[in-house]
């Protein structure tokens, strides 16, 4: 699905991440995880064509991605970013704009299938309820699942997601994340998602990558990754992995510093 060959890339003239290979496989859940300001959110930049690799290649599906017209590429691949300007429009309004790829020619407006198709997405992430509401007046968890039906209206084969859990409780993580399961399940949606919870990495990613100081330090399964040693050298603190009880997914334990004060 995606070839990163020999990439460096950044903003300006420094340069985030360097010489990166990686291979990630069509069906696959494929998770980015690594520190603060290691390149994560740089790499799914590239990966989009959003930003040019000042040396190295990105292929999606075989062809160089500077080669792909942004239409036909908007209609291949869809981001969900960090952070989301939607102005004060309704949810649903914000979700058809998923479908101006799919616009045929001299079309200005949505039709009665785009109309279909935007309400089909906000029924699979559960935010019908909300489509009538402002994007200003809807809560954060209602509002990160309403970008992603707007990515999902524009029917895409490749699925990025930058850090969509950030910031929401734990109810609201895992609906995410099991709605992210079932789309690659159900509709065979590849997805790359970046998520700074090692936990939640390894009970819903097929593969990992970690990347440490803008270098890809190791990629395989969870359970290849996620060992006591590797993320005490690239986090640089003290962990204990375990197994979760119920999926036998690797699982962190932090311990805490000494010399803190107990409870």
């Amino acid at each position: 699905m995606i070839t990163i060959s020999s990439l460096t890339c950044g903003y300006g003239k420094k340069n985030v991440l360097h010489d990166v290979d990686l291979e990630i496989k069509g069906g696959e859940i494929f998770g980015v995880i690594g520190p603060n300001g290691c390149g994560k959110t740089t790499l799914l930049r590239a990966a989009c064509g959003e930003i040019h690799p000042a040396f190295g290649e990105v292929f999606l599906e075989g062809e160089n991605i500077k080669d792909i017209k942004l239409k036909c590429l908007a209609g291949k691949i869809a981001v969900v970013p960090q952070h989301t300007e939607t102005g004060h429009i309704t949810a649903e309004e914000f979700v058809l704009l998923g479908r101006i790829p799919h616009y045929r020619r001299f079309q200005f407006f949505e039709t009665g299938n785009d109309i279909g198709i935007a309400e089909e997405c906000m029924r699979m992430t559960d935010t019908l309820h909300v489509k009538e509401k402002d994007m200003s007046a809807i809560s954060g968890g209602e509002r990160q699942l309403v970008c992603i039906a707007r990515a999902l209206a524009q029917e895409p084969r490749l699925l990025l997601l930058d850090e969509p859990t950030a910031h929401l409780d734990i109810r609201h993580q895992v609906k995410i994340l099991d709605l992210i399961r079932k789309l690659n399940r159900e509709r065979g949606v590849t997805v790359v998602i970046v998520l700074h919870d090692l936990n939640l990495a390894g009970e819903y990613c097929h593969k990992l990558t970690l990347i440490s100081e803008g270098r890809i330090y190791r990629t395989g399964t969870p359970e290849e990754i996620m060992d006591a040693r590797t993320i005490k050298d690239v986090y640089r603190t003290d962990v204990i992995v375990e197994k979760n009880p119920i999926s036998s997914r690797p699982y962190v334990v932090v311990v805490p510093s000494t010399g803190k004060e107990g409870r």
